[in-house]
């Protein structure tokens, strides 16, 4: 839990620091050649691929700053619980992040929940809770050679598809990308899992590991493709998108290959836990794809169940 408290404050603290990093940007584009530059280029709005330079600053941002250190306090708590844990249960419950990120997310990107979008949260939880108590402790962490230069080789393959979605894919970025990074993130688990040279302790077996080489390159570019994601795209439908991603990936391949199980007699329940958190996510993704961009701009959203905006009053007009 430890991990998705961390993941989920970070995720709006660094959006918190890209929203601020666009805005500035958006007035220097004003002030320097008028409002109808703010829309021409340079300044990341909802659905445009960022520039380069917003993405740097972005880096630089003192929330963005706190963010990062909180990553890295949660992928401490993440690779405990993926070491010594079923992959299904140990990232359904770091999967918990998207609560938190929409719990914050009220308070410091002032989003709105809707009825719809507690049930969508609602049913992520307990589903986690039916995962939990399904999952059986037994987990085994030997894999072949071939399997960790295989993570290796997907970190890259995973890491390049998500650079050209986030920059080549316009509105579908903020989805491509968030999905990317928590395939990423995933693979990070798994990587984590089966790592050689931890117990016992030995460095240079550590470090001709391809698994250790993995987690380096699928932290960093998962790190940095959310971060563009972010820049584009809203927060909670990033990281819903993000959460199956991560949670999806490492639990069929903890099933498969590394002997993942549940209890005897409750794989139905796991099962239906599960899928309960992977369609709760996908539900917090669908509604919240609406969120506010990062200007604030975005008219108010329509209460209850449907997904969309609020009609203009006439009256304004």
């Amino acid at each position: 839990m430890m991990a998705a408290v961390a993941y989920g404050m970070s995720t709006v603290l660094r959006a918190l620091g890209a929203r601020r990093v666009a805005v500035a940007e958006r007035r220097a584009a004003q002030e320097k050649d008028g409002p109808a530059a703010a829309t021409a280029g340079g300044s990341t709005t909802e659905g445009s691929p960022p520039s380069m330079a917003s993405t740097v600053a972005t880096l630089g941002d003192p929330a963005f700053i706190l963010g990062t250190v909180l990553v890295v306090i949660g992928f401490a708590g993440g690779a405990v619980a993926a070491r010594f844990l079923p992959l299904f249960l140990a990232q359904s419950i770091v999967s918990a992040n998207l609560v938190i990120t929409a719990l914050v997310g009220t308070f410091l990107l002032n989003i709105k929940l809707l009825t719809r979008d507690w049930v969508a949260i609602w049913t992520v939880v307990l589903s986690l809770c039916l995962l939990g108590a399904s999952s059986s402790p037994a987990t085994r962490d030997e894999a072949s050679e071939t399997f960790r230069w295989g993570i290796l080789a997907a970190a890259f393959v995973i890491g390049a598809i998500g650079l050209f979605g986030v920059y080549r894919l316009g509105r579908a970025a903020a989805f491509v990308g968030g999905f990317a990074g928590g395939l990423q993130f995933g693979v990070i688990a798994i990587a984590v899992r089966v790592l050689e040279g931890i117990d016992p302790f030995d460095p240079a077996v550590l470090l001709t590991d391809p698994a250790a080489w993995a987690i380096a390159v699928a932290g960093a570019s998962g790190f940095y493709i959310q971060t563009v994601a972010l820049q584009v795209g809203a927060v909670n439908g990033v990281t819903a998108v993000l959460v199956v991603g991560e949670t999806a990936g490492p639990s069929l391949i903890g099933v498969l290959f590394l002997g993942d199980h549940a209890q005897p007699g409750l794989a139905w329940l796991a099962i239906a836990g599960f899928v309960g958190s992977v369609i709760g996510a996908i539900l917090v993704a669908w509604y919240g794809s609406g969120d506010p961009d990062h200007f604030g701009e975005a008219p108010e959203e329509i209460g209850g169940w449907r997904r969309g905006r609020a009609k203009p009053d006439p009256a304004d007009s």
